[in-house]
């Protein structure tokens, strides 16, 4: 792909001035970002009408998005990967349910990504990542992602600060490749508070149905809240790049998260240029007996 035609953009200078608003500032590049200066309980996409109306536009939103994908799959020039990062609770199954949900499974799929096998570690640690990205005309999205990879040993001390800022230009150099030969990567931060994740978190425990949800391991990284917040800082500096852009995502309320990712996602899938392949002449006056 010709990352100088980006489609990471809007012809709408109101959505597009409100979209860098919430992404990495330009001219920072690989200077930690502060996460705590995006407040995770601002809702920039609403209209200000109310929950019910925002819902009424993320349903909306979706079925554009499922005639997009169609238009995608069908035209099979491009792929679209989606990784959607973020801590415990953030809401990233949520987003899928919601943003993703009216699309064909022939054309989208998700992936979660959990601790790696021993057979993954193995290898590379972008070497799993690598299978799963989106084929021709296909959606791919990352229920966490190969980001995992510069937060959890980051925090843990299991890598140096020298072998943090290699895979901080391995990944650049992974997601360049991938951009080069078809692949958009948009990256979203499900960005939520400390308060938000202990009311999701104790809601885990008071409702039944919701426990095999609750690992205890969530109350260890609980506890290492501030380390992760400055990991996710040094990695948002370190990997928005024009290729792969991150954008931030307040995620407090999750209709706004929702109504947000799918309004960009719609943005970056009208800039490409899409079109139906041409049908065989021979069926014009082809009828049905």
């Amino acid at each position: 792909m010709d990352t100088a035609a980006t489609p990471f953009s809007s012809s709408d200078d109101s959505l597009q001035a409100l979209w860098q608003q919430w992404q990495p500032q330009p001219g920072k590049s690989g200077k930690p970002i502060d996460v705590a200066s995006f407040d995770p309980a601002a809702k920039p996409f609403s209209k200000g009408n109310g929950k019910a109306e925002d819902k009424a536009a993320v349903e909306a939103l979706a079925e554009e998005l499922d005639a997009l994908q169609n238009l995608l799959y069908a035209d099979r020039r491009f792929k679209l990967l989606v990784v959607l990062q973020g801590t415990d609770t953030a809401g990233k199954d949520g987003t899928i349910r919601g943003v993703f949900g009216r699309m064909s499974a022939l054309g989208v799929h998700a992936v979660g990504w959990k601790a790696p096998t021993d057979a993954e570690r193995a290898h590379d640690y972008l070497w799993r990542i690598h299978q799963q990205v989106p084929g021709a005309g296909e959606i791919t999205v990352f229920n966490r992602s190969h980001y995992e990879d510069v937060l959890v040993p980051v925090v843990n001390e299991w890598i140096t600060p020298e072998q943090q800022r290699q895979r901080f230009a391995q990944i650049n150099d992974f997601e360049r490749m991938l951009s080069e030969t078809g692949t958009v990567v948009v990256k979203f931060l499900l960005h939520i508070s400390s308060d938000e994740q202990r009311t999701r978190l104790q809601e885990r425990l008071d409702d039944p149905a919701k426990h095999w949800k609750f690992d205890e391991n969530d109350m260890k990284v609980r506890t290492q809240w501030k380390q992760y917040q400055q990991a996710y800082g040094q990695l948002l500096g370190a990997t928005h790049t024009p290729w792969a852009p991150w954008t931030i995502v307040p995620a407090d309320s999750k209709t706004h998260r929702n109504l947000m990712i799918a309004t960009l996602l719609r943005e970056v899938l009208r800039n490409l240029p899409l079109r139906f392949p041409a049908g065989d002449p021979a069926l014009k006056d082809y009828r049905i007996t």
